[in-house]
């Protein structure tokens, strides 16, 4: 084995779109790879056929599906973030839950000086953590 790297597929054709904002987001990261559909190639032409994106130097994957599943997200997985201040737990909630939604608003839940679980507008969940 290799390598062990987390898998994110979008069903709206909005790949590119969440990268964009993720790596706007949270500083040292980056869109590394993106490869489009072309003409016919199975997906819709232009959309992400397969991309590679990190975030403080996590590697993802993720793809536009060119396949309507039952499923979507859950937030049974997420993406963990220790923040180092109260200022950037803050504001990375904020933006994060623009056109989504709280799972556990952002506060003092006794295991941390604070913390949020929320689902983001493209159904990604996060957990965002300030230690005590």
């Amino acid at each position: 084995m290799s390598k062990v790297t987390p898998f994110l597929m979008f069903q709206e054709g909005n790949a590119e779109e969440a990268m964009n904002f993720y790596t706007s987001l949270i500083e040292d990261s980056e869109i590394k790879s993106i490869i489009r559909y072309g003409a016919n190639q199975g997906g819709e032409e232009g959309t992400v056929m397969k991309a590679v994106f990190s975030l403080k130097g996590q590697e993802f994957m993720c793809i536009d599906s060119n396949i309507k599943h039952e499923f979507t997200f859950t937030p049974s997985f997420s993406i963990f973030i220790t923040c180092d201040t109260e200022k950037e737990i803050d504001h990375l909630y904020e933006k994060l839950s623009e056109g989504g939604g709280a799972l556990m608003p952002i506060g003092d839940y006794g295991f941390s000086q604070k913390f949020g679980w929320l689902v983001d507008r493209f159904g990604v969940s996060w957990q965002l953590d300030l230690p005590k």
